[in-house]
């Protein structure tokens, strides 16, 4: 039979792995969160599905500035948001991507990680009922996410035919 102090000793050496672990994850989370995406958000004063979109925004990780610019039609125009894709805000990353209205967060999140060839960013038109932040109890009306290029055209980024796809 071995002596106590060797198992003490084994047992330092789990709680000291353990603990290295936990450390290194740690490490993993303060690499993610310095990579957080942080969206200047160009909305109404009044509007209250601007702000349930940026708490859906929130929720999934992103961080938001909130800004009520005086002419909020000059922020989409100086963006390059033809009136065809307009919404009700407007959110621009640090790299000058726009997002466009009630875009669900993980197709914002999926451009970012590799955003397409001259595309300047995503666009949900109007405010669907159902959309993130468009929430109306039981209701949902299917709707695309436009893909919008520096050229001016579009192109469908994404389908939304049920709220299981936001």
């Amino acid at each position: 039979m071995k002596p106590l102090s060797h198992y003490l000793r084994y047992l330092a050496l789990i709680v000291s792995l353990l603990f290295l672990a936990a450390c290194s994850e740690g490490e993993d989370h303060a690499a993610k969160t310095a990579s957080i995406t942080t969206l200047d958000v160009y909305k109404s004063r009044t509007c209250q599905c601007c702000q349930q979109w940026i708490q859906h925004m929130e929720n999934t990780g992103f961080e938001t500035k909130i800004h009520h610019p005086a002419d909020l039609n000059r922020v989409k125009d100086d963006h390059g948001i033809a009136p065809e894709y307009q919404s009700c805000h407007t959110a621009v990353t640090s790299d000058g991507y726009v997002f466009e209205g009630h875009i669900p967060a993980r197709f914002v999140q999926q451009f970012l990680e590799n955003p397409p060839a001259g595309a300047i960013g995503l666009s949900v038109p109007g405010m669907p009922a159902g959309s993130p932040g468009m929430e109306m109890g039981d209701r949902f009306m299917p709707y695309q996410v436009w893909l919008l290029k520096k050229d001016g055209s579009a192109e469908v980024f994404a389908s939304v035919d049920s709220r299981d796809q936001q």
